[in-house]
């Protein structure tokens, strides 16, 4: 008969070479290059490790959601929000909260709107690393109302947004280090419109900074925004109103393990309210809000969210997705 340690030591070694041949499975899947110095590995593997538990730990309680393994897997909650620039956008969002407030409640609401099966929302996009969502939850903003008006969906370019609405440039933004996207909407009415991604393309993502301004390119034309418009913070109602006249750029809390882990369903995660990413508002059926993320389609349900309605956070919703919603009028 074995002595017990060695069946045990046995087990712990099965285990950890199955770990580990899932997380190097995990690193060729999202094409991502291992460290080479014995340190740095290691770092990475225990938190990979530590967010495989986190998964398997969620996913066993069959909560509204489930959590699994993307890009960020390997990234502590330190790390992902130093990688998406939580901590800038946090200060800019709070800073520049507008108060033109849109009131047209509609007496009779549908019981759901999803603007992506009407045409008015772009594939996901992916802001890779540069804090730079406040310029996708714009475009995508721009975007919809450019669409429902002119019956033709055309991507914007974010990268005119990083490098031109920058505050050395007259702008109020910070490029990669954050941004406000009431702000970038103003600044677009400035420019009398924005340029399309294809004559703009976004490079932030892989220099991780703003470039200098170009003008090289031309407006589409009918992209001017006339003004900017903010939704009464804490009303579902108005937040559904103002939904089934056009996408709505938001401002969350994304610097949760939960929202980071995020797979599918219906998230009903602890999630706070101290905003500090923007994302975008596509529409709600009765037990959720349709939120399109900048993370690429690796993330979520392809990209999306399905962010539960109901009474979060005292009437702020889920990760305060009710506090700061703005949305362009073209």
């Amino acid at each position: 008969m074995l002595p017990i340690s060695f069946v045990i030591s046995f087990s712990v070694l099965v285990f950890c070479s199955a770990t580990s041949e899932r997380f190097h499975e995990w690193a060729a899947h999202h094409n991502i290059q291992l460290p080479s110095d014995s340190d740095s590995y290691y770092h990475m593997f225990d938190t990979w490790h530590a967010n495989d538990r986190i998964i398997e730990k969620t996913n066993f309680q069959n909560l509204s959601y489930s959590l699994g393994h993307n890009q960020f897997s390997a990234l502590t909650s330190a790390e992902f929000s130093n990688l998406m620039g939580f901590d800038y956008n946090r200060k800019i969002i709070q800073s520049n909260i507008i108060s033109t407030e849109w009131r047209d409640s509609l007496k009779s609401l549908p019981a759901s709107v999803d603007w992506r099966s009407k045409g008015a929302v772009t594939p996901v996009k992916d802001q890779q690393s540069c804090g730079s969502c406040w310029s996708f939850s714009t475009t995508g903003a721009l975007e919809g109302a450019f669409a429902i008006k002119n019956g033709n969906l055309v991507s914007f370019s974010e990268q005119q947004l990083v490098d031109c609405d920058y505050i050395k440039n007259g702008g109020s933004s910070l490029g990669c280090n954050g941004g406000d996207m009431a702000s970038a909407m103003k600044w677009i009415g400035k420019n009398n419109g924005l340029c399309s991604e294809s004559s703009y393309p976004y490079i932030s993502g892989e220099t991780h900074t703003n470039g200098p301004c170009q003008h090289t390119c031309s407006n589409v034309a009918g992209s001017d925004v006339i003004s900017v418009f903010s939704v009464a913070p804490k009303s579902e109602s108005d937040m559904m109103s103002a939904l089934v006249k056009n996408p709505v750029s938001v401002a969350i809390e994304a610097d949760q393990p939960s929202f980071q882990l995020y797979k599918s369903g219906v998230f009903t995660g602890t999630c706070g309210i101290n905003l500090d990413h923007g994302v975008l508002l596509v529409g709600y059926d009765s037990e959720s809000w349709f939120m399109k993320n900048s993370w690429s389609s690796d993330w979520g349900e392809g990209g999306f969210m399905r962010m539960g309605r109901g009474n979060y956070n005292d009437g702020a919703g889920q990760c305060g997705v009710l506090l700061d919603g703005v949305f362009p009028i073209l």
